[in-house]
């Protein structure tokens, strides 16, 4: 297999005590192989829950091995000039380990009703974000007209430093399918599970062609949250039950808890579905649960997941 399999980890809800012990566990995650981190968008939540963007540059001084990303950030709810402004800076900084990824937000977070947003364009808005944050990180001077963006001579500078900036798309819509194939990079995976990402991945791709563009074989993922233990652990019923709430979906499609046999197990379904980039979100409810999750998945998982898909100019069994 020529694709190149990492695993990442992400973040929704802020399952620490406070800052010295997210730094303490960033820190774990630089040091023991993780691949990249991601923090989810929400503006709007009663939960703690950090805001992605600042979160991104936080996470670029403090480390200098991680990628790191935002999965996905709502473009609707969003200034395109400045986020491309911020994605850029924040890249700039961290010497070119960003990983933006964008989407349309899903219509029962809070933000709509909170901020009296309507939905039903937020597809619309997107693609025009999307254009104008394109555009805004590869050109000198962009005009633009749209239905929801106006702009005249806008400019950037300076520009993000990875030379083909990575625009990673979230959604498995008919009308996502045809964002990512215009405008990404890479695909990114949500609530899908192995048998919903593979039609998906399929659909980009003839798409793509169309567009006569081209994504690389490596740039699809997916996600899912994970759990070392059982079902019936103190604080698992609330936090599956948090998940039904928020998605409308039963959660024991999603969740997968086991030992690392079965974390393998469903990350090989991924990859056999064509996913090859992937962010596992640690089923943990304080600090001392969020570092013995984290700590089992490097020492247990990392190495398998090394020898059964070994990068290119890797050794066997490497992390």
């Amino acid at each position: 297999m020529s694709r190149s399999i990492a695993v990442g980890l992400g973040l929704m809800e802020f399952p620490f005590s406070g800052a010295e012990s997210y730094w303490r566990w960033i820190d774990l995650c630089e040091s023991g192989g993780i691949d990249s981190m991601w923090q989810t968008d929400r503006v709007i939540s009663r939960e703690p829950i950090l805001e992605c963007m600042t979160t991104m540059a936080a996470l670029a001084g403090r480390t200098r091995r991680l990628k790191f990303g935002f999965n996905v950030v709502s473009m609707a709810l969003r200034d395109p000039v400045l986020l491309a402004k911020q994605c850029a800076t924040v890249d700039v900084l961290s010497e070119g380990r960003l990983l933006p990824g964008f989407g349309i937000g899903s219509p029962l977070a809070p933000e709509w009703k909170v901020l009296h947003q309507d939905t039903g364009s937020r597809g619309r808005k997107t693609d025009e974000g999307l254009e104008i944050v394109r555009r805004l990180w590869s050109e000198d001077s962009v005009d633009f007209e749209g239905a929801h963006f106006h702009l005249t001579g806008a400019s950037i500078s300076p520009k993000p430093v990875q030379p083909d900036f990575p625009m990673w798309i979230g959604g498995s819509s008919d009308a996502a399918i045809r964002r990512t194939a215009r405008f990404g990079t890479g695909w990114q995976a949500g609530r899908e599970t192995p048998e919903e990402v593979a039609p998906v991945i399929a659909s980009i791709q003839a798409a793509v062609a169309e567009e006569g563009r081209t994504i690389d074989e490596d740039h699809y993922g997916a996600a899912f949250p994970f759990r070392f233990g059982r079902v019936d652990d103190p604080g698992v019923e609330r936090m599956m039950e948090a998940y039904r709430k928020r998605t409308g979906q039963d959660p024991m499609r999603q969740f997968v808890i086991g030992d690392a046999t079965t974390i393998m197990g469903r990350l090989t379904e991924f990859v056999d579905a064509g996913a090859s980039k992937f962010i596992l979100r640690p089923a943990a409810r304080d600090d001392e649960d969020m570092f013995v999750q984290t700590r089992r998945l490097i020492e247990e998982v990392l190495p398998l997941v090394s020898t059964r898909w070994p990068r290119p100019n890797q050794k066997s069994g490497a992390v």
